[in-house]
């Protein structure tokens, strides 16, 4: 379905959400803090709010469909986002960032996601408007992450390229043990020398360029316009940052998450290719004509699925986590008060684990 919506309404939209963007992620750099979890929890049911203001506006200006398009590209967007703090979470730990920094870190990561999935999306946007049957090989792209998704025991392989890069970014940039602050670059004996925030930089990119190719094919199976996508993606950065410090160590009980998302990227593979069968123009297939009797998926059906794989995802791992008992919560105790002191200030060399 084409989408016809007002350039100058497209236009200011995307200026105003660009600039509530760049103000949140200006916080950090005005009041460096840890932010308590009321905060936190204040700021994620503001965003969740705009966003869902922002649907009633579309649905006003543009109809249900679209606001409904709008919904649940953003949900879907938003359960991958959470998927990606779980990494980010593995990331600072993995480098021992110390937790008055992280929001600088986040912040970087942010704005490379943004960056990224914009890219992304004008050249999915492209190919599409030029080659239907990619829609074929997003379907399959998708139904493959599922799986990975649903059984990470093969993620090792990707461990090891990202050490990979970590490693050679050690042998080949000047490095220094420890943090400085926030810096990049530090001095010692004179010496310029990169700190291992540079690494974590680059591990941040690595990874929000792996989630930028799972992301924006399973977006685009909900809705084609570009607008939507963006916008979509936009509000599911939007409090990211807050996000992360809420959940904070209520993503270790999360643990039945990643079948919820695996399941929703596994229904929207299964929705592309029947849509890719439903305009099929591939010769080898059905002599190049469309299979009618291939369904089309409604919106508001995939927005059900979306937020049922959810809700019964988190419902199952709170039960769960309920019922075993916490082992690790003097251990993360401790490491919280070392953490707030400043220490360790020297960063675990990953090759060396």
């Amino acid at each position: 379905m084409e989408l016809q919506l007002d350039p100058l309404f497209q236009t200011i939209t995307l200026v105003v959400l660009v600039v509530i963007l760049i103000a949140d992620l200006l916080i950090i750099l005005k009041r460096p803090h840890i932010p308590a979890p009321k905060e936190s929890t204040l700021w994620v049911v503001f965003y969740v709010t705009l966003a869902l203001i922002f649907a009633g506006v579309l649905w006003i200006v543009a109809g249900g469909e679209v606001a409904g398009q709008f919904v649940a590209g953003w949900l879907t967007e938003y359960s991958l986002s959470i998927d990606n703090l779980f990494v980010f979470v593995l990331i600072m730990g993995q480098f021992a960032v110390p937790r008055r920094y992280q929001q600088e870190v986040l912040m970087v990561g942010i704005i490379i996601a943004l960056v990224l999935r914009g890219a992304f999306i004008l050249v999915g946007a492209t190919i599409i408007e030029n080659f239907s049957p990619i829609f074929y090989l997003f379907g399959l792209f998708l139904i493959y992450t599922a799986i990975r998704q649903a059984f990470p025991g093969d993620d090792d392989g990707d461990a090891q390229k990202e050490n990979l890069i970590v490693r050679t970014l050690r042998r080949v940039l000047p490095m220094s043990d420890s943090y400085d602050g926030k810096k990049v670059i530090t001095r010692v004996g004179g010496k310029k020398l990169f700190t291992p925030m540079i690494i974590v930089f680059v591990a941040i990119g690595v990874t929000d360029l792996l989630f930028a190719i799972d992301s924006i094919p399973a977006i685009f199976g909900i809705t084609q316009s570009p607008f939507i996508v963006f916008t979509a993606n936009l509000f599911a950065l939007m409090g990211l940052r807050q996000l992360y410090f809420l959940l904070g160590d209520l993503l270790d009980r999360l643990k039945y998450l990643h079948f919820g998302i695996a399941f929703i990227l596994a229904f929207i593979g299964v929705k592309l290719i029947l849509h890719a069968m439903h305009v099929n123009e591939l010769p080898f297939i059905n002599g190049g004509e469309p299979i009618e009797w291939a369904p089309e998926i409604s919106t508001w059906v995939s927005l059900a699925v979306i937020l049922v794989s959810m809700a019964v995802a988190t419902i199952a791992s709170l039960v769960a986590a309920r019922r075993e008992p916490s082992a690790q919560g003097a251990q993360d105790a401790a490491a919280e008060v070392a953490d707030e002191k400043g220490t360790p200030s020297t960063v675990r060399h990953p090759e060396h684990d």
